[in-house]
């Protein structure tokens, strides 16, 4: 059975780059982003693992951790570290997961035969504090993946666990957010004492709470 939102993210123990780690206990109460990647050495993933360590910063003031993943050992997991570096501009800064046999990877599913019975395809798992699943995306092999999406995830989740607020389309820090239909209007006044435009009674739209 598939992994899925609001399920707790099941813990493991594993060999990193930087180290052996019980997952539980590395995240701690961070948020987390775990990814897989098809293979060491392929050219989409290098690209994917440059960028996500150039987000370092842009993680780290969300309280975010990321961590890779993919079913090589972990010598080849240093060497292509270089790669990255030398073709990205950027090392990699984060641990990245050897699942030569496949165990982190078949207790999450990253495996889909049909894409492949070998390799990983490229799955991503969003895990907040309370290590619950809140997003998951799945993405074929050739296909890189939107990093700055993530990001703007991870925005309108931590938004929304603080501010009881909801991200409509292509939602950007800073803009409109809507009140989530759950809170009724006489709760919504204490919430937002400024007011708020209805559209219609179930889509009211306010300024972006600050944090």
């Amino acid at each position: 059975m598939s992994l899925q939102l609001g399920d707790i993210a099941p813990d493991f123990e594993a060999e990193t780059t930087q180290g052996k780690i019980k997952f539980h206990d590395w995240l701690g109460n961070s948020w987390g982003v775990l990814f897989s990647h098809p293979k060491d050495y392929t050219p989409v993933c290098t690209t994917e693992l440059g960028y996500t360590a150039k987000l370092k910063p842009e993680f780290d003031k969300r309280g975010v951790k990321a961590i890779g993943l993919s079913v090589d050992a972990l010598g080849a997991h240093e060497g292509w570290s270089k790669d990255i570096e030398e073709t990205q501009g950027h090392a990699v800064n984060f641990p990245m997961i050897a699942d030569a046999d496949r165990k982190v990877s078949t207790l999450y599913g990253m495996i889909h035969p049909n894409a492949s019975d070998t390799f990983t395809v490229r799955s991503l798992f969003i895990i907040d504090p309370n290590k619950k699943i809140r997003l998951t995306i799945t993405y074929p092999a050739s296909t890189g993946r939107n990093f700055d999406e993530v990001l703007r995830v991870i925005d309108s989740l931590q938004l929304t666990d603080k501010h009881k607020v909801a991200t409509p389309v292509n939602w950007k820090q800073g803009e409109d957010v809507i009140i989530v239909p759950s809170v009724k209007d006489e709760d919504a006044q204490k919430l937002f004492p400024k007011g708020w435009k209805a559209l219609k009674p179930y889509l009211r739209l306010v300024p972006q709470p600050k944090n």
